[in-house]
């Protein structure tokens, strides 16, 4: 298909495909004049991802690491997995203390063990922060109430992940790691505030 035809086909106007065509975030379609190239049903495949990561706020140069990822993996699957969630964190949000105390006694108390680098653990820091200063913390009885339930999302998540045929399997699984976190956590988030009303109302409709 033409450049026209592929921005009727995504519903992406044809500067915005150019866009991402100047920012290398997708490839280039098949030559076939000078001023002329053909598309693919990958090409419109790689806009939905790419229009799914910047509904989500991601940056440019979130995107670029990303599709960077997809297109040239970064040794086995599960250090590119880690590597392009890991690009899903803005480095202004996943800053913190080095040592993350909070986070590290937290996942102690629930027997998580994890890499030393991984931003998810500074995030988890200035969570748990934040809930210390608004008088809040989170206490070790919570932790160990939500800790079994979390792990068997992310068990189920991780079970779903595409691995057959490899390094086929890369691009399926790179984007169903992110897309899946960008998109099912408010999903979770929804869910756990109606389950909290639906709670409410049992223990407390007649107060």
């Amino acid at each position: 298909m033409l450049i026209s035809e592929l921005a009727a086909r995504t519903n992406v106007p044809v500067p915005t495909i150019k866009f991402y065509l100047r920012e290398g975030i997708l490839m280039p379609g098949r030559t076939v004049s000078a001023t002329r190239a053909h598309y693919d049903e990958w090409h419109a495949r790689r806009i939905a991802l790419i229009r799914a990561l910047s509904a989500r706020g991601l940056s440019i140069a979130q995107t670029k690491s990303i599709v960077g990822l997809i297109d040239d993996p970064q040794g086995s699957l599960f250090a590119t997995l880690g590597a392009a969630t890991a690009a899903l964190t803005p480095p202004g949000d996943a800053a913190g203390d080095d040592d993350c105390p909070r986070a590290r006694a937290a996942l102690a108390a629930v027997d998580c063990v994890v890499p030393d680098d991984l931003p998810a653990v500074a995030q988890l820091e200035r969570a748990l922060a934040d809930a210390e200063a608004a008088g809040l913390p989170m206490t070790e009885d919570r932790l160990r109430a939500y800790a079994p339930h979390v792990r068997a999302i992310a068990a189920y998540d991780i079970e779903q992940i595409p691995v057959e045929p490899a390094p086929a399997a890369f691009e399926a699984a790179i984007e169903y790691a992110v897309l899946g976190t960008l998109l099912y956590e408010p999903i979770l988030a929804a869910l756990r505030r109606v389950a909290h009303a639906e709670q409410a109302g049992r223990r407390l409709a007649d107060r």
